[in-house]
């Protein structure tokens, strides 16, 4: 049997391996909401130019808001032999109305009407994403603000460099989930243009009001040029790039969870909650859910990359390989929004040890650029020169298995005799990190500060 769809170009139907890979409707039902919303807006415009009804643009709408009852229900019954959810949904408008369903779709095609739903989709997650986004930022600083003087080691190399305190690392977060926020925010803003009335391509020859469906879908303004709107996909790409370099921020604190969770380490616990156990070592406590957000940033960059080349080479307008536009995308959305609620939980359960990190903060002497700093500033050396009296104290330390502010003024006086007892006063940690008042710096009270303008500016969570 012929699709009827098709009206009568096709005398027979596909054969079942071309119904296979043809159908969309196992992924884009999804889009359900977005292509109900679509359709209503072009009814009422339709209506409104004079190019349908009045009466069956108002049938066409209450037909609408039925299928969408009936798919919120769980009373929808989706058809893979009717391809994707436009067709769906317009063979159960014409069962539930009849043949003025057939007007809905007059100066459209399904070219505009998957821009324009993927577009309304993209638009709303953008939404929902950005709310999680603040939650997590939220915890951070809350969390920082709880920690702003605890000690730690700060890293470069993965080797310790300077103390620094645990609530600026966690601020640090803080920022880049910031940044991520404006990034979607930038892909929302170009996204936010109406596909719809460009129709398969060239737009159509019906008096329409593009500015009116726009306006009704909550849009900008119309796409300025037919070919571009129904044939491009950047906007998916452009929020794919971003979700992949927050999914990687993501990642870099789920590794340094991993690493602060071990026995090495210990400078931090995740409870039960964010833990799994051994089937074979009963002393196991994996910080499995770190590792699973760090996994699923594999997954988010390979939707972009394959979308990136699905689209490389495909001449103006659509093609349909722009159906593989969804399901990678509509996976990396998901696996997204469950790593940032993962992120979000953990920070919120995480206990840090105050005394495994103040420890491990005073190896390595990691105070050494406090006392370069202090040569410099009380007695007045050229910083190369600091740097190389520092480094042969720090040798001294080393060899005799000490930190630098257990050597005393006389041996420190050996290999400089104008050191003065004042030295002490910035060998310790807490006092390295009390120091560093910079804007920026570690100082506990930046800590605060920062912490304290976040939340002020984040508000109160939602619900």
């Amino acid at each position: 049997m012929s699709n009827s769809m098709w009206g009568g170009r096709f005398a027979e139907g596909p054969d079942a391996v071309m119904e296979e890979i043809n159908a969309s409707i196992d992924f884009d039902s999804r889009l359900y909401a977005q292509d109900i919303a679509g359709s209503k807006a072009h009814a009422r415009m339709l209506a409104e130019t004079g190019v349908i009804g009045a009466e069956d643009a108002e049938n066409i709408i209450a037909g609408l808001d039925e299928i969408l009852r009936e798919i919120e229900a769980g009373q929808f019954v989706f058809k893979r032999s009717l391809e994707d959810i436009h067709m769906n949904v317009e063979a159960r408008l014409a069962e539930l109305i009849g043949p003025a369903a057939g007007r809905l779709h007059t100066a459209r095609s399904r070219n505009d009407q998957v821009a324009t739903d993927f577009r309304l989709y993209v638009r709303d997650w953008i939404d929902h994403v950005d709310a999680a986004l603040a939650d997590l930022q939220r915890a951070l600083a809350e969390r920082a603000l709880d920690h702003a003087a605890v000690v730690m080691p700060g890293f470069t190399h993965l080797q310790t460099a300077q103390p620094v305190t645990f609530g600026h690392h966690l601020m640090a977060y803080v920022e880049m989930v910031g940044r991520d926020r404006g990034r979607f925010a930038d892909a929302r803003r170009r996204l936010n243009e109406c596909p719809l009335g460009s129709a398969a391509l060239a737009g159509t020859s019906f008096p329409i009001d593009r500015a009116m469906t726009a306006r009704l879908l909550a849009f900008d303004r119309p796409t300025a040029n037919s070919l571009d709107a129904v044939s491009d996909r950047d906007f998916v790409i452009e929020t794919l790039s971003a979700t992949s370099i927050a999914a990687m921020h993501l990642s870099r604190f789920a590794e340094e969870i991993v690493v602060w969770c071990s026995a090495p380490f210990g400078f931090v616990r995740l409870s039960d909650k964010f833990t799994t156990g051994s089937s074979i070592m009963p002393q196991k406590r994996n910080p499995d859910a770190a590792e699973l957000v760090r996994a699923k940033t594999g997954r988010i960059v390979g939707a972009l990359n394959a979308l990136l080349i699905v689209m490389k080479g495909l001449p103006l307008a659509y093609s349909k390989d722009m159906q593989e536009d969804k399901e990678q995308a509509f996976d990396a959305f998901d696996a997204f929004v469950l790593a940032v609620a993962a992120m979000t939980g953990m920070v919120r359960d995480l206990e840090p040890d105050p005394k495994a990190m103040k420890r491990a903060a005073g190896g390595g002497y990691s105070t050494a650029t406090d006392l370069a700093d202090w040569l410099v500033r009380g007695l007045g050396m050229p910083f190369r020169e600091a740097h190389h009296v520092t480094g042969r104290i720090v040798a001294l330390a080393a060899a005799t298995n000490r930190p630098l502010e257990r050597l005393s003024t006389e041996e420190l006086q050996g290999v400089d005799q104008r050191i003065t007892e004042e030295v002490h006063s910035v060998l310790g940690v807490d006092r390295s990190v009390k120091s560093r008042t910079s804007y920026g710096g570690t100082a506990p009270n930046n800590v605060r500060r920062q912490a304290r303008r976040w939340l002020k500016q984040l508000g109160p969570a939602n619900g």
